[in-house]
């Protein structure tokens, strides 16, 4: 049956292409020489804003491995997270605007749209980050100990 989610799903897997085309531009100036260092760098930035825009797509239902259980799972370390997540997306933004409108050096310039780029990309990461956060922290679940709190016995 066509359902958008597990198709968004399976979309979401091509973010492992992008990140491995941003890696391929961030190791190029290390085998060919560095003189188009900015140029690769800048669209390093551009596929991995776009890779981590496709990651968005999963599931957030599901958990993808015990790293981001502990982390999702506790209140303190998902806000912690969610903090963190905020501030290097905004972060990244206001760097590539200012950086966009300040700079005078033409690769400068470009370096910052791709930093924008990504800012762009961690905000989606931060909207899945908090829907994550959501679905899987223990003090907002029915756990064994607090389930009689969620289930209301029939009287008889």
């Amino acid at each position: 049956m066509f359902e958008p989610k597990n198709i968004l799903n399976k979309i979401s897997y091509l973010q492992y292409p992008f990140m491995l085309i941003s890696g391929y531009y961030i190791v190029q100036p290390y085998i060919v020489g560095f003189d188009t260092i900015w140029e690769n760098y800048n669209l390093a930035l551009l596929f991995m804003g776009i890779a981590i825009s496709l990651s968005t797509l999963q599931d957030t239902t599901k958990m993808q491995n015990e790293m981001s259980r502990k982390i999702w799972e506790d209140p303190k370390k998902g806000k912690r997270m969610l903090i963190a997540l905020a501030l290097l997306a905004f972060g990244c933004i206001a760097i590539g605007i200012f950086g966009a409108s300040v700079s005078t050096n033409k690769a400068l310039k470009e370096l910052s749209y791709g930093i924008i780029v990504l800012g762009i990309g961690l905000i989606g990461m931060l909207n899945t980050a908090m829907d994550l956060f959501d679905n899987h922290r223990l003090d907002k679940k029915a756990t064994p100990s607090n389930e009689k709190a969620f289930i209301q016995e029939p009287d008889i």
